[in-house]
């Protein structure tokens, strides 16, 4: 995009960007829509002015293994893996064929999906960075008032019926579509916090009643996300005991979710995958607000550098992150300004203006984004459950939009530039599935119907 349509009026954004570029007109249109980052640089020449690097990452794992004592204690589900939130890597050659036939990888190469849908506690990808943000929060307050000594202290004191008392005076909250309540609600909840979490008009009914039934309250709007983050962020002001998280500029989410690229080297490793620079790997991962997606995209960059290949996917009627991007906007760019909705079936990416912060952030990092219709979110999750047996949510679903468009002629010409062309046979895919685990039966058999 040209630097004169940044001053652009954004009553007449829509009309400039559609004399832009085929790809432009594929987004303001609805179409699907492939989209190579023009911004793209080399990783050692931007990691040391991002401002946030690996000992910040380094210092949030150790926090999530101070706390694994308490979370083992909290969550029993937890136990096998002894109080870390992880979830597993499958390899999933079904869906590759299946894939290969609508223009995906068609070699030796290998597909796998990161099973976040099944992520203990809260069952998407936000129990990383919802739950370390309500963490980190907990373990500065416990310093504080003297529940914990230091960090060398035992964590599980944070069970007591005194730690809950002291937490019941302050209250955390959050506004959401859906996943990121659940995570930050739930795990409230649990210390003992007043939890309250801002809900849009798009968020699903049974993540509503779950929060409900975990003691959250949950304050309903009309309007979309960017209303109930507003409108929870104004409360969350006025109210001193109150700690808000700001899915659209915290920091802790981002760093939370970041530690998970570590977990999945290790998980690579033991599957016999190479990531080096004849062994490239391509991780897609669905995209909303940008907090997820950005966070796993910066720790990803600093175990594999530029042996990774980082997609994002959203929505045709959603895709915030990828206007920011594109445009250089970032958050001064809503979906409505390009004549699009903003309304999808997958209700974790329903958001209308990506976070500026994020954006900003990887805009050097991020390969390319992808857009997918809602009708193939739901054909994508029929067919992994046919032959593989395994369920996801729709917004989990979107990264096989980007493992489709492999052979595509956008994705090819990135191969080409990067020296990739003759190393596909060697490469492994990662699809990042974000959501399921907590979906009720009755909705997943309406999903998969």
């Amino acid at each position: 995009m040209s630097d004169d349509s940044k001053n652009l009026n954004t009553s007449v954004l829509k009309d400039h960007l559609a004399k832009e570029s085929p790809f432009f007109q594929d987004l303001i249109s609805g179409r699907e829509a492939v989209w190579i980052n023009p911004g793209w640089q080399p990783f050692s020449s931007v990691r040391d002015r991002l401002g946030l690097g690996e000992a910040e990452i380094r210092d949030a794992s150790e926090r999530l293994l101070r706390f694994a004592p308490l979370i083992r204690t909290l969550f029993p589900e937890t136990e096998d893996r002894s109080g870390l939130i992880e979830s597993d890597l499958k390899e999933i050659p079904g869906m590759k064929r299946v894939l290969a036939r609508e223009g995906g990888p068609d070699d030796g190469s290998r597909l796998f999906l990161k099973c976040d849908n099944d992520l203990p506690i809260a069952g998407s990808v936000k129990a990383r960075g919802g739950i370390y943000e309500v963490l980190k929060h907990a373990e500065t307050l416990a310093f504080d008032s003297g529940l914990l000594s230091g960090p060398e202290d035992d964590y599980r004191k944070l069970a007591s019926e005194k730690a809950r008392s002291f937490f019941s005076r302050h209250n955390v909250q959050v506004g959401s579509t859906g996943n990121l309540g659940l995570s930050i609600g739930i795990m409230s909840a649990a210390l003992g916090f007043r939890a309250i979490v801002h809900m849009s008009s798009d968020a699903k009914q049974w993540k509503k009643d779950l929060l409900r039934a975990h003691g959250v309250q949950v304050i309903e709007y009309d309007g979309d996300y960017g209303k109930a983050v507003a409108e929870g962020r104004k409360l969350a002001a006025g109210d001193p005991a109150a700690y808000f998280v700001d899915d659209e500029n915290s920091k802790d989410l981002f760093l939370g979710y970041a530690t998970a690229a570590e977990r999945l080297r290790k998980q690579l490793t033991g599957e016999g995958i190479l990531t080096d620079e004849t062994h490239p790997l391509f991780v897609y991962v669905p995209c909303g607000v940008g907090g997820a997606p950005g966070g796993l995209t910066f720790g990803l960059k600093h175990v594999f550098g530029d042996h990774v290949h980082v997609f994002f996917a959203e929505p045709t009627m959603a895709p915030a992150m990828l206007a920011g991007l594109s445009t250089g906007l970032h958050h001064d760019v809503s979906v409505q300004d390009l004549g699009l909705s903003g309304v999808t079936e997958a209700d974790g990416l329903a958001v209308s203006r990506p976070s500026g912060f994020v954006g900003k952030l990887i805009a050097p990092l991020v390969s390319g984004e992808m857009t997918v219709k809602d009708e193939r979110l739901l054909e994508f999750i029929k067919v992994l459950f046919t032959s593989e047996g395994l369920f996801i949510e729709p917004s989990a679903a979107a990264g096989f939009r980007c493992v489709s468009s492999f052979q595509s002629g956008e994705v090819q010409a990135y191969l080409t530039r990067h020296g990739l062309t003759n190393l596909t046979d060697r490469a492994a895919h990662v699809v990042w599935a974000t959501g399921g685990r907590l979906v009720p039966a009755a909705v997943r058999k309406k999903l998969l119907s």
